[in-house]
């Protein structure tokens, strides 16, 4: 088990899943920064984490703009000596509201809403952080994807979809690069989650072998396992994590 303390940026983690993962991440005892677009949310997130007892910091960029994220994540490894463990989570549409429209009626200026944070996001943090990873001989990277990005919807989230198989990707082609500097690189699938309306809950869960939407307890599990050394030899993978949903 992973008992060292170690630096974790989590990207997206303001409230929501990210969240729950920064939150369980200080609980095991490392340094959680917490990113959020939003400065006041990321300040608050951080805030309530350092209130339980736990080591945080607000780091509040976008993580879509290369050169604003590259300069953040190069301050924040000078602030805390580097960054071990990169949780690439922030998603959906990045800092607007997320609009579920086919691709012939999406126009083609809302493409970047979602490659930006869901593609392009990833390829800026991991970028900024894995020559300190490889060079120190230790790393974790680990991709919150969907289950979107691994099969054809009917739900209208086509690019939302690419750019979270496009970043999983990634991943694999990455663990293929910088596994013999003891870093790995992984994606976690996700399948319902609890954000959706009560109202639309009900007839989702009948679809769903467990019973129950997923949460963001469900999440930081499931990272907290990817983290450890005892996953060590886990690198290049989806880690699906749906509540029993079966999938291409």
């Amino acid at each position: 088990m992973t008992t060292t303390k170690k630096t974790v940026l989590i990207t997206g983690a303001g409230r929501g899943v990210g969240l729950s993962v920064a939150t369980k991440l200080a609980a095991a005892g490392h340094q959680v920064l917490v990113n959020d677009i939003n400065p006041q949310t990321a300040e608050a997130a951080a805030s309530a984490i350092i209130a339980d007892g736990g080591d945080a910091m607000a780091a509040s960029f976008d993580v879509s703009q290369t050169e604003a994220a590259l300069s953040a994540i190069k301050d924040l490894q000078a602030q805390t000596g580097g960054i071990d463990i990169l949780i690439n989570n922030a998603g959906n549409a990045g800092s607007v509201d997320m609009q579920q429209l086919s691709f012939r009626d999406m126009p083609i200026d809302q493409w970047n809403q979602f490659l930006g944070v869901n593609l392009y996001g990833v390829l800026n943090c991991t970028k900024a952080v894995i020559d300190g990873m490889c060079e120190r001989g230790w790393g974790r990277v680990i991709t919150i994807s969907s289950e979107a990005g691994r099969q054809g919807l009917d739900i209208n989230v086509s690019l939302y979809g690419t750019a979270k198989a496009g970043a999983a990707h990634f991943m694999r082609h990455l663990a293929r690069e910088v596994g013999a500097n003891g870093v790995t690189a992984n994606s976690i699938a996700l399948g319902l989650m609890d954000n959706v309306p009560e109202e639309f809950a009900a007839p989702l869960i009948r679809g769903i072998p467990a019973g129950r939407l997923g949460s963001g307890a469900d999440v930081a599990h499931a990272v907290q396992y990817l983290i450890d050394e005892q996953a060590s030899w886990v690198t290049g993978q989806t880690l699906v994590v749906n509540g029993g949903v079966l999938a291409v």
